[in-house]
């Protein structure tokens, strides 16, 4: 805010500057020679002093636009550091699941294989007792017939 009062009344000034000398310079008693060389200086006084401030804009300008620039790549390098950082802890967590889900798998496939081969075993028991039994009704069948024909 300090810089702008103080621009301000640098312009104005600047600008009451000249219109008072354009005055003095126009109801002054002089001739027209006299009149014509001291506008000359005054219009010449005031182009270097647009100069000044034109290159003082300018050199600010690019004192600006080489901080902003700074700045950008300043901040582009953090943020490129930083989802460089996200994207590789991305790959720990993918890669661990992935390792997690391989041993979670491997896990399955070996109890299934265990309880594939008790069903197995099972399986070969029930049949076993399944075949004693039948043999054990056939023989009783046959024990009966053979009560019936001594009879």
């Amino acid at each position: 805010m300090g810089d702008m009062n103080t621009k301000d009344f640098l312009i104005g000034s600047l600008v009451g500057g000249i219109v008072g000398a354009s005055t003095a310079l126009l109801l002054a008693p002089k001739s027209g020679k006299e009149l014509r060389g001291e506008l000359n200086e005054q219009a010449t006084i005031a182009r270097e002093k647009t100069n000044q401030f034109t290159n003082n804009a300018y050199e600010k300008g690019n004192e600006w636009a080489n901080y902003a620039k700074e700045k950008s790549n300043n901040i582009a390098k953090v943020v490129s550091e930083q989802s460089a950082q996200v994207s590789e802890k991305v790959k720990e967590v993918t890669n661990s699941v992935r390792g997690e889900a391989d041993e979670v798998k491997q896990s399955a496939e070996e109890l299934a294989q265990d309880l594939s081969g008790d069903l197995q075993q099972s399986g070969e028991e029930i049949a076993e007792s399944v075949k004693n039994e039948v043999d054990d009704i056939q023989n009783k069948l046959e024990e009966e017939k053979e009560a019936q024909r001594t009879l």
